[in-house]
């Protein structure tokens, strides 16, 4: 992955990356106030050979005791100087224990042993660093001794006594409160890459552009009040959804220069992904520019056109297709006077809409709407639920499929493309739905309405029912 591609995977997963760094963060002040304070002392011993008084006796024996001064420094944490400072200080600790809090370092070409204790108490770790550095020069005495009656040549002497520690070693907040964050920024980024290469929804118009080989002909922004109100107000300039659908609109007449789609039919990959709404909102615009419309409901089995713009569904459809009513009886105007919008119901519900669909009654009455209107917007069913919308889509222009950001994965539009080319329908386009108006995903299909003016076609009438995208 390029750099770009790791700012576009911070940008659109930043909350984990955030929320985890936060976490680690608040993880390690848990860490720091619950944890022990460890103190330590520090003593620090010379190493001495008086053997001799010539300056050549002098310097083999600094020679000797730098040689020697490594040898030494094991012997502090031994159990020759740990046992004797427990029985002394009468300490609730094994020698072996001892020694593990207790470290010694012999500093380069130098005669000096840096020995450092830690303990939960500063007094005892001051008094153990003492008892150790008395205990060692002991023990180093009886060890260079060549036997009772002669002194040892190597003296150790304490030069550096232990004071006592005022300030804890441990925990040190800011190390850990560092590490804390970098390991949440670290466990961030790698749960944001992981959630990324398991999400393969569509996430841009890049996106699906790659997926279908053409470029979308909308891009419409989520809207919160959209489940409350999903039909956009024709006399709103500067409404972003509003602007969406009209630029939809007027992309959609363009899509095919030479024979302009007239009959077009809008569905999906599976349900929620909003088709309902954008051909409703679809079919409002194309009104609402002066093009006589006529909305049709496609979806025989779960209709939800009549439900949006409140309208009576007993009777449409279904109805005309078998010889019950006539097609000017079964369309119903929508929106008040002069608005050239009108709606044709899904009717009873047919056991059998496949077959009704598909017949040659249906291209009769598309052909009949052709003559009655500029544009004919079906709503269909979701294309890998049932063949209906393949069906219809041979019988028209053309079909605009709905891609919801962000939800719809990859495989589902592949599989959805396929169902269309399987029957030699022709895609129009595709619409990416539900885009974030913020951030950077959507940021750039946001607000962008002004410098309109606003459409002179009545208020349509509130919808009755919506309370999901279809």
């Amino acid at each position: 992955m390029e750099i770009r591609g790791y700012l576009r995977l911070l940008r659109r997963r930043w909350f984990v990356v955030v929320g985890l760094a936060v976490a680690g963060l608040i993880g390690a002040i848990g860490v720091t106030l619950t944890a022990t304070p460890v103190y330590q002392a520090k003593t620090e011993a010379f190493i001495s050979l008086h053997d001799g008084t010539s300056v050549a006796d002098a310097y083999q024996g600094g020679q000797f005791s730098m040689q020697r001064v490594k040898s030494y420094a094991q012997v502090v944490t031994s159990p020759a100087v740990t046992g004797p400072v427990v029985a002394e200080l009468r300490l609730d600790l094994t020698p072996e224990q001892l020694a593990r809090r207790i470290t010694a370092n012999a500093p380069l070409d130098t005669v000096l042993i840096d020995i450092a204790v830690k303990d939960p108490s500063p007094e005892r770790a001051q008094q153990i660093a003492t008892a150790v550095g008395t205990t060692f020069s002991a023990v180093v005495a009886q060890l260079e001794a060549p036997n009772d009656k002669v002194a040892s040549p190597v003296t150790v002497t304490i030069v550096r006594p232990a004071a006592l520690p005022t300030t804890p070693v441990s925990p040190r907040r800011a190390v850990n409160l560092t590490l804390g964050l970098l390991i949440g920024l670290a466990l961030g980024v790698g749960v944001a890459m992981l959630r990324e290469s398991l999400d393969t929804s569509v996430k841009s118009d890049t996106d699906l552009a790659e997926l279908t080989g053409s470029a979308a002909l909308g891009v419409v922004g989520f809207d919160r009040e959209a489940a409350k109100q999903p039909l956009v107000s024709l006399k709103e300039t500067r409404s972003p959804r509003a602007e969406h659908y009209r630029s939809l609109r007027t992309n959609l007449r363009y899509a095919d220069v030479d024979t302009p789609p007239r009959v077009v039919v809008v569905t999906s990959s599976v349900s929620l992904e909003g088709k309902s709404v954008t051909a409703c909102n679809l079919a409002l615009s194309l009104a609402g520019a002066g093009a006589r419309t006529v909305l049709l409901e496609g979806d025989l089995r779960r209709p939800s056109v009549a439900d949006y713009l409140g309208l009576e569904g007993a009777v449409g459809v279904t109805d005309v297709l078998v010889g019950r009513v006539q097609l000017a009886d079964a369309l119903q105007p929508w929106g008040d006077a002069g608005l050239p919008l009108q709606v044709l119901p899904s009717g009873a519900l047919p056991p059998n809409p496949s077959e009704l669909l598909g017949s040659a009654n249906m291209l009769q009455l598309l052909t009949q709407l052709r003559e009655r209107a500029d544009f004919v917007i079906v709503d269909a069913p979701p294309l890998l639920a049932v063949t209906d919308a393949a069906i219809l889509t041979k019988a028209a222009d053309g079909a605009l499929l709905v891609v919801r950001h962000g939800k719809t994965p990859r495989d589902q539009v592949r599989r959805a493309l396929d169902a269309l080319g399987n029957v030699d329908a022709k895609v129009l386009g595709t619409v990416l739905n539900m885009v974030p108006v913020t951030g950077h995903s959507g940021g750039r299909y946001g607000h962008y309405g002004y410098g309109y003016h606003a459409v002179t076609a009545p208020e349509p009438r509130a919808a009755s029912s919506a309370d999901q995208p279809v």
